[in-house]
């Protein structure tokens, strides 16, 4: 029937059809697509230039023919097109992509995620990550409180260096510099190695002990981390500013290698 009706184009042998293994992909299609009640015209324009866009030597094992609606979709490859217009389409999951662009925001502001590396099964620790979750989810709409439960957090477990870092941002933010210091050196002792770490409290530091602190941890950064743009731009600016400017050139051109 659907030969008949046009949605496929076997050899003959005499009387007997001979499918291609196209055919069969395209039948298939043809059969799930009348199947998801696709009005029967689309189907058959859609598999025509389905089977054109095939033609005899294209791969198929990554195909996947669906309805989309009243749509024909085809799916290759991690792409989505319409056979019909050759037109590619794009997938957005809203959730998906708002969950996106929240991590990315977070990065950017310096927000620390549980690092997942810790002793979950600790009830020390299992509170403090509680804690710590509320303290997240409490950040955009009452910072006073995010703060709170970042303190209930460090006082489950002294230990949970990200419960540090998140509060001392916060409280960096709210012009307590001298407190972020503390935090962040209080942090630093359990995670010497954490070049976000040196780079924040270098910004801390800035606003407190000076420009000459402030290097000292934008260097060690650095040197955990020669990737760190960031720490390259705000190094270069303290460098220009002290009258090193070929020291600060250098870290210029690296952040500018770096973004471009």
């Amino acid at each position: 029937a659907f030969v008949r009706a046009g949605w496929c184009a076997p050899a003959r042998r005499g009387r007997a059809l001979s499918f291609s293994f196209q055919d069969l992909v395209v039948l298939r299609a043809a059969k799930s697509l009348h199947e998801a009640r696709v009005p029967a015209a689309r189907v058959k324009r859609a598999l025509r230039a389905l089977a054109r866009e095939l033609g005899a030597e294209r791969a198929l094992s990554g195909l996947r023919i669906a309805a989309d609606g009243r749509r024909v979709v085809v799916h290759e490859d991690g792409a989505r097109f319409e056979p019909e217009s050759g037109q590619l389409l794009l997938d957005f999951s809203v959730d998906a992509l708002a969950r996106e662009a929240e991590r990315v925001a977070r990065a950017t502001l310096g927000v620390r995620e549980p690092s997942g590396d810790r002793d979950a099964e600790s009830p020390a620790h299992a509170a403090a990550l509680d804690a710590f979750s509320e303290a997240l989810a409490l950040e955009e709409r009452d910072v006073g409180s995010a703060m709170r439960a970042y303190r209930r957090a460090l006082a489950r477990d002294p230990s949970f260096s990200d419960a540090a870092v998140n509060l001392a941002r916060l409280l960096h933010e709210a012009g307590r510099a001298k407190d972020a210091v503390a935090l962040y050196q209080r942090a630093l002792a359990h995670a010497p190695e954490d070049a976000e770490l040196h780079y924040n409290l270098a910004l801390a530091l800035e606003d407190t002990a000076g420009p000459a602190a402030a290097m000292h941890h934008y260097e060690h950064a650095l040197a955990l981390d020669p990737r760190f743009a960031d720490a390259h731009w705000n190094l270069a600016g303290l460098l220009e500013a002290a009258g090193r400017k070929q020291d600060a050139l250098r870290h210029y051109r690296a952040y500018a290698k770096l973004t471009r």
